[in-house]
């Protein structure tokens, strides 16, 4: 063959995007992007709402592939409604006893996308040594180049109800509402 550069150039053409492999990449979760929140109905009257100041975690993303891993740890001590006695109500026996359970994981190797978006992530939660199946549904999700720190950022808005009950937190059931409406706001960079 007198041009193998140019069979070359034609087998790459053919291939296309579909003949490269992919790696996943790894990313950290940027706290300072980050935020799990929760929202419940108080009396059916006026929502509750608080967040996790403190959390930490890694995605392994192959957007070529469309996979992922997600592990995402909670501290449950750093909850913070904005009012200091109920935090030390929410970190006491009646919900999270966070001096015997500190934290609370999310883990999923499950993304689904819908097109190159993805669409949602099915993993488990454990909260109070407990484990239970969630999928959380994605109303956003983007990969971008942060002018700043010079490097590829991922993240989305995430959202979930579950039933507190199912990890033992039963505390004024049935006068409070059982489902609590969890957001998860998240960054990770690439690194």
């Amino acid at each position: 063959m007198k041009h193998p550069a140019a069979l070359g150039a034609v087998l790459l053409a053919l291939l296309g995007p579909s003949g490269a492999h992919a790696e996943p990449v790894i990313y950290a979760i940027d706290p300072t992007h980050t935020f799990v929140t929760f929202e419940s109905l108080h009396f059916g009257t006026s929502t509750n709402r608080g967040r996790f100041d403190k959390k930490q975690g890694t995605v392994v993303f192959d957007r070529a592939a469309k996979t992922g891993k997600v592990e995402l740890t909670i501290e449950t001590g750093s909850v913070n409604t904005g009012v200091g006695p109920f935090n030390q109500h929410l970190t006491g026996k009646d919900f999270f006893r966070s001096d015997e359970f500190p934290t609370a994981t999310f883990k999923s190797d499950d993304f689904q996308f819908d097109g190159d978006k993805l669409s949602e992530v099915a993993g488990t939660l454990t909260l109070l040594g407990k484990t239970h199946p969630v999928v959380l549904k994605a109303s956003n999700f983007n990969c971008y180049q942060n002018p700043m720190l010079k490097r590829e950022v991922c993240g989305g808005d995430f959202e979930t109800t579950i039933q507190r009950s199912q990890w033992g937190i039963t505390y004024a059931l049935p006068v409070q509402p059982d489902n609590i409406r969890l957001l998860v706001q998240v960054e990770a960079v690439r690194q």
